[in-house]
């Protein structure tokens, strides 16, 4: 493996080891309400963010994000997130994270529908199937839980259009974060303000550890989002697209083994619909790619 590839490699490994340990962060904080928890992280990602634009010295590529247009479409993908972030950060604080865990498994298969209902792109049968069964794994897991996991469609949807939104606006990553948070946090500060003034308002949590706590979530926030972008320039998308899995695994073992949620059959018979589904998505899409590099391949030798 040569170095560039290691690196590509050792930076997804950290991003969506750091997503998928996410709930005990949260979990450790579960006594500020999940607003204060949004207002803090919006807060503090702006300055995480300027100082990775200072370390990178990205200051053009933030200037070329900051056109009428780019601004316009990056104002819709900060709302996506924000909603993201704010309905995350409840599903750990009212012990949902096996439910949260299934948005982020359904993402990419909801990815591929989306495509195919908004962008006209056809799907092979194999993605048709695996689309199937994940609507199945959801059926099953409406009747486990008693309702419609209303947590892991929001979060998966929302996380969805976001990422359809940064891929058509071609912005540095490091940038389109920046300008993300920035316009998200005039609503944060109004709202901490509102917060601070109103009875057992606080600035800043209950003081001691919550200080380094809150402090470190703009980072928490921005590190992953650099290491995806590090990642995606060096590894091949069939890799990103097995290890993007990482993520909810780590987040469903953390809910069953750490916060003891409920898992009975139920569960157990949605999860496997669930993974089966993406077993045969990962299988066509790795034989998709191989074929289209033999066609390449092919092309260039008629050259």
């Amino acid at each position: 493996m040569s170095s560039n590839l290691r690196l590509g490699f050792l930076c997804c490994l950290g991003c969506y080891t750091i997503w998928g340990c996410l709930p005990l962060y949260f979990r450790v904080l579960d006594h500020i309400s999940p607003m204060e928890m949004l207002a803090h992280r919006i807060i503090w990602s702006v300055p995480t963010g300027l100082i990775l634009i200072v370390i990178a010295r990205n200051w053009a590529q933030l200037r070329a994000a900051l056109t009428r247009q780019h601004v316009l479409w990056l104002t819709l993908s900060a709302l996506l997130i924000g909603a993201n972030w704010l309905v995350y950060i409840w599903a750990v604080s009212q012990e949902r994270v096996m439910e949260a865990s299934l948005g982020y498994y359904i993402n990419p298969l909801v990815n591929v529908l989306i495509g195919a209902v908004f962008f006209a792109e056809r799907l092979r049968p194999a993605q048709w199937a695996a689309v199937g069964l994940a609507g199945i794994g959801v059926t099953v897991m409406t009747s486990a839980l008693g309702y419609v996991p209303w947590v892991a469609l929001v979060l998966c949807f929302t996380f969805a259009f976001y990422s359809i939104i940064r891929k058509q606006v071609q912005v540095d990553s490091r940038a389109g974060f920046v300008v993300e948070a920035a316009l998200l946090a005039p609503l944060a500060l109004m709202w901490m303000g509102w917060f601070v003034g109103q009875p057992g308002g606080r600035l800043i949590g209950d003081g001691g550890w919550d200080i380094p706590l809150l402090l470190v979530s703009g980072p928490i926030t921005a590190v992953p989002l650099i290491l995806f972008a590090i990642a995606a320039k060096r590894l091949r998308l069939s890799t990103i697209g097995m290890m993007q899995y990482l993520g909810p695994t780590l987040q469903f073992l953390i809910s069953v083994f750490v916060f003891n949620e409920a898992f009975g059959l139920t569960h157990a018979i949605a999860f496997a619909f669930i993974w089966t589904a993406l077993i045969v998505f990962t299988i066509d899409s790795l034989v998709g790619e191989a074929k289209a590099r033999r066609l390449a391949r092919a092309a260039a030798s008629l050259r």
